[in-house]
């Protein structure tokens, strides 16, 4: 044996009895597991944080009002609109607004659009014109001229299409309703 093997020259420790040396880990093999546990802890925060986001947007929007966007009709990019058959023969309606003593005189035209191929709406409408008539007679002559200004005329379509899709029409749907004329006048 030689006198360098017992010797140690340099400070470290002595080599250990079976001649092999003990390896230090160091540079990325150190390094590793840490940037593996940061990525993990990101991806755990994006996944929680987009799950927090998607219910509170869900109960956000649970009461709110679905909103429609109005856009240019001219734009390239709206669809092709729906096609509807018309129903015309309900005629004109005149009656009196329910401001009572100062009441107006209504005069309006309904147009019910259905859908362009269902025959057995066509008959229905037939069927169920005089029973429309009067539930028409009747509506406008609930609403006061304040209601019925032109401002609320989107309303007064839906309301108007609800009512005769749930109370008058069997197997037939009112898709649009159209005013062809609508006049409130005073009387004096």
């Amino acid at each position: 044996m030689s006198d360098s093997d017992d010797i140690d020259l340099e400070g470290g420790e002595a080599p250990e009895a079976g001649g092999s040396s003990k390896k230090r880990g160091g540079g990325l093999g150190n390094l590793l597991p840490t940037i593996l546990k940061f990525v993990a802890i990101g991806i755990g925060a994006l996944i929680f944080i987009v799950t927090v986001s998607v219910i509170t947007y869900s109960i956000m929007n649970k009461g709110g009002k679905t909103q429609t966007v109005i856009s240019d009709p001219s734009s390239p990019y709206i669809g092709k609109r729906a096609e509807y058959a018309m129903y015309t023969l309900l005629g004109s309606i005149t009656t009196r607004t329910s401001d009572y003593p100062n009441s107006s005189t209504v005069t309006v035209e309904v147009i019910i659009g259905y859908d362009l191929n269902d025959q057995l709406a066509a008959s229905e409408l037939n069927s169920r014109q005089y029973e429309m008539r009067d539930f028409l007679r009747r509506y406008f002559t609930s609403k006061s001229a304040v209601e019925l200004a032109p401002e609320r005329e989107e309303e007064l379509k839906r309301e108007i299409r609800e009512q005769l899709n749930t109370r008058f029409l069997d197997t037939a749907r009112a898709r649009i309703i159209l005013f062809n004329k609508l006049d409130v006048m005073e009387a004096y």
